[in-house]
């Protein structure tokens, strides 16, 4: 660990050591970088920044920083006030919160590292010239719940939606249905709440461990918190710091959904899309053609459905419903996603009238939960074609039924 400090940082230095931290360097930002390239860290604590992203010596450090992605290093970034950090990437934890709520960020991000280092190896141990490719910014694809409904709500909604993919919610009953049904990489919660529902929802998301490390933003005065919620962020009234604030926690948050993707990927011997959660095209189509053969064979039903989106462009927004038919989906069914952002789904053993049942099921969860991205935000009505298997089909003949043609089978 490499604890950056113009002064002596002994709090902080004893804190990380009872937590299980060594070796811990201190270095004053003039030797931060040298620091990094010798020590190595797995985490980097800043405790001062004051400096603007022009400073020569932070940009050495940040450089050094950069070229060590092969292994994601995460940087924490103590803040004062309404300062705003000046260094883009890092997590920053305002100084008035306890070191306690420190650690468990520092934990919380170290997860990150953990499971990057464990992908890092099993792809390197699949082709030993391979390397992770994470997206370009992980904030492309992410996606924050902001909830709220008070005077400073449109700001708020404003600062996020213009980063960000962003579902909005005026009630905490609508927060609670998008968190079962959608996946979202991080909370804002704006006013409008009275400080027992705000504490009351965070003592919901930190009784559920699918939550507890979720980057979670609270606009507001009320000193509401939860121990078990590592990434928490509080901010007074300005919604456009709180923003600022919470989107370093919703990247490294879409980068560690984007690591857990992979991961079942690399399990699976590259079968699942690690952008979807979906089966990859190829096998898709592979695993469509031998179920084809195994209805034809024992007799069984076989439907395939294509949800076409032909209104909607927005490149997150299809991932985004492409990720949400892939927890809706039976375990017996399978899809892909197909390069003009539509959507092929298999239903074995299913004729085509309890396939038209599943489809309406997973459309009318598409229309009720999704909004395209645009000024009107409209609701997103996929178009749904279905064909069951005849026995005169083959994979070619199924698929045109639906308007689709299959990639090449090996």
């Amino acid at each position: 660990m490499v604890v950056v400090a113009e002064t002596a940082a002994t709090e902080l230095v004893d804190s990380l050591g009872k937590a299980g931290a060594f070796p811990i360097v201190e270095a004053k930002l003039a030797d931060a970088a040298d620091a990094v390239k010798e020590v190595k860290p797995a985490a980097v604590v800043i405790t001062e920044t004051a400096q603007t992203p022009e400073d020569e010596q932070l940009k050495a450090l940040l450089k050094v920083i950069e070229a060590r992605r092969n292994v994601c290093m995460p940087v924490l970034a103590r803040v004062d006030g309404p300062t705003l950090i000046a260094i883009p990437q890092a997590l920053p934890i305002a100084i008035s919160e306890p070191l306690d709520r420190l650690i468990a960020c520092l934990k919380s991000a170290l997860r990150v590292r953990s499971q990057h280092a464990l992908v890092a190896r099993r792809t390197k141990a699949l082709d030993p010239d391979s390397r992770v490719a994470p997206p370009a910014d992980p904030l492309e694809h992410a996606t924050i719940l902001c909830v709220g409904r008070g005077r400073n709500y449109p700001a708020l909604t404003t600062a996020i939606g213009e980063r960000v993919g962003m579902i909005g919610a005026m009630s905490l009953e609508t927060a609670g249905r998008c968190l079962n049904t959608r996946e979202v990489d991080g909370i804002a919660i704006g006013d409008g709440f009275s400080p027992r529902l705000v504490e009351g929802l965070l003592t919901v998301l930190g009784e559920d461990v699918r939550f507890r490390d979720l980057p979670i933003g609270v606009l507001g005065r009320a000193p509401v918190d939860d121990n078990r919620l590592a990434n928490l962020v509080r901010v007074e009234s300005d919604a456009a710091l709180l923003a600022a604030r919470l989107l370093p926690y919703v990247r490294l948050q879409a980068y560690d959904g984007w690591l857990k993707r992979t991961l079942k990927s690399l399990d699976s011997d590259g079968v699942l899309d690690p952008d979807t959660g979906l089966l990859g095209r190829d096998a898709f189509w592979r695993d469509l053609d031998r179920a084809v053969h195994q209805a034809e064979d024992g007799g069984s039903a076989l439907t395939v459905a294509r949800f076409a989106f032909e209104d909607l462009t927005d490149q997150r927004c299809s991932l985004d419903a492409a990720r949400l038919l892939s927890r809706l989906m039976r375990n017996v069914d399978f899809a892909c996603r197909e390069p003009d952002g539509s959507i092929i789904a298999a239903f074995t053993e299913t004729d085509l009238r309890n396939a038209h049942v599943v489809a309406r099921r997973l459309a009318s969860i598409l229309r009720q939960t999704m909004l395209s991205p645009d000024i009107e935000r409209r609701t997103i009505n996929p178009t749904v074609t279905l064909a069951s298997l005849k026995p005169s089909d083959n994979l070619s003949t199924l698929a045109a039924r639906i308007g689709s043609y299959p990639a090449a089978v090996g």
